[in-house]
């Protein structure tokens, strides 16, 4: 089983140093996950000047559901006081707070990678990849350290996808210890899906629609998790222990339970506490 706990503290978001930039940069639309509509660039009502939340501990309460499934990677920290040396927006001309606000999201894709990228190295069987992952991680790095000019004109797009060949291999390799038949299920429309119970071990779910699913009790060991949508999705007593390429995000989004078991690196959800 691999080392979910390697992943580094710059990979997570820290909000005390960071100026609220996914509560400004990002937009979105009154919805289940969102109590109101918001332009790009626009402070969300709840933002305080000292770029805390207003409202952090009542999210769920006051609509904003969206929020709580949200993780910047560490990127907020970075584009604040990297990228721009600590200088705020609000304090900076229009130019400055609209060049923050388009980079952010790029570092933010940027982190998810590190995070994908640290992870595959973690993985035994991945070994024969582990060369040309380091090599990834230390280019993504590298363009994570961009100047804001850099960043603007970076080719992210073919970027992510040279990683995602890697991580696909790292994927490969990790599942093929698994006995039986190993099952491709990327993209797969599993909504509402009935799947209490179900040995999933091995299977490949990248990108998998699991919204509202019911893994109750699934076994997910060694399951290949990248983007799948697991909103809804009920995971109360699911084996995920050995799951990889898993964020937090995809958790806070699914429902749980304190027999769910879970990856070294991941929390267990606040929200789950409310089922037991």
């Amino acid at each position: 089983m691999q080392d979910h706990t390697t992943a580094p503290a710059g990979l997570r978001g820290d909000c005390a140093h960071c100026f609220g930039l996914c509560c400004v940069a990002l937009p979105f639309a009154a919805s289940a996950d969102f109590a109101v509509d918001k332009k790009a660039g626009t402070p969300c009502r709840n933002l305080r000047d000292d770029h805390r939340c207003g409202i952090h501990a009542r999210l769920r309460d006051e609509g904003f559901t969206g929020c709580t499934v949200y993780d910047c990677f560490g990127a907020g920290q970075r584009v604040s006081q990297v990228t721009f040396g600590g200088r705020d927006w609000r304090t900076g001309p229009r130019e400055h707070a609209r060049a923050m606000f388009d980079v952010f999201p790029v570092v933010r894709r940027l982190h998810e990678l590190l995070w994908y990228l640290t992870e595959a190295l973690t993985l035994p069987a991945a070994r024969p990849v582990h060369a040309d992952l380091r090599r990834a991680l230390e280019r993504t790095e590298e363009l994570a350290e961009g100047t804001p000019e850099e960043l603007g004109a970076l080719d992210e797009a073919t970027h992510r996808q040279e990683v995602n060949v890697l991580l696909l291999k790292s994927s490969e390799l990790a599942r093929a210890g698994v006995r039986g038949r190993r099952k491709d299920r990327r993209g797969a429309d599993l909504i509402g899906a009935r799947l209490k119970g179900a040995d999933l071990r091995g299977t490949s779910l990248r990108g998998a629609y699991l919204i509202a699913a019911d893994l109750t009790g699934a076994d997910l060991r060694v399951t290949d998790l990248i983007g799948a949508d697991l909103r809804d999705a009920d995971l109360t007593d699911a084996d995920l222990t050995g799951a990889f390429f898993l964020t937090q995000p995809q958790l806070n989004a699914a429902r749980g339970s304190a027999g769910t078991r879970l990856p070294g690196s991941l929390a267990r959800p606040a929200h789950w506490a409310a089922r037991l």
